[in-house]
């Protein structure tokens, strides 16, 4: 019976010692959340799973397809790669509020994405326009992200590599 105390009481403090903070939500997030938002909106498209009107374009050449997406995580994942919560971006955003749009930017040269604009209508999010722009000695490249819910995404893309014609790429996607 002794030996059955010692075991349970060396467990109950080999644990307490080992317990961890349980993840809690990151509820001092400075900025609109674009991770957790596009995180929610890939869960509700994979339950949907709309058809969707997808026109490709590069250098003005385009290709319309209708289809079904089945990993909408890698389609909306340039999306949520545009986070601007990271705790070494905080205060580089300024933050502007006018008719149900909020706007963040940044002028900062090692921050990529420049302009973030969210508008909301009655607490729903209508619109959400992203802002990027890459540059170095050899490359440059500005994309434009733009997403309506339950209507229509689009990805715009201008590409410029040193000794190399410019590229412009797009896709729209329609939901249907």
């Amino acid at each position: 019976m002794t030996k059955k105390l010692y075991i349970l009481v060396f467990a109950l403090a080999l644990f307490s010692c080992n317990q961890r903070k349980k993840a809690e939500a990151n509820t001092d997030l400075t900025y609109f959340d674009v991770k957790g938002y596009f995180g929610k909106e890939i869960s509700r498209m994979q339950q949907l799973n709309p058809d969707v009107d997808k026109t490709v374009s590069i250098n003005g050449t385009s290709e319309n397809k209708k289809s079904k997406i089945n990993d909408w995580t890698k389609e909306l994942a340039i999306f949520v790669n545009a986070d601007i919560n990271k705790t070494s971006w905080k205060g580089s955003f300024k933050t502007v509020k006018q008719n149900g749009t909020d706007v963040y930017t940044s002028d900062s040269k090692k921050i990529p994405i420049k302009k973030i604009s969210v508008t909301e209508k009655n607490q729903q999010v209508e619109k959400v326009e992203i802002i990027i722009d890459n540059k170095n000695i050899l490359y440059q490249s500005q994309d434009t992200l733009t997403y309506y819910p339950d209507s229509l995404y689009a990805i715009k893309k201008q590409q410029k590599i040193r000794f190399l014609n410019e590229k412009k790429y797009s896709i729209i996607g329609k939901l249907k």
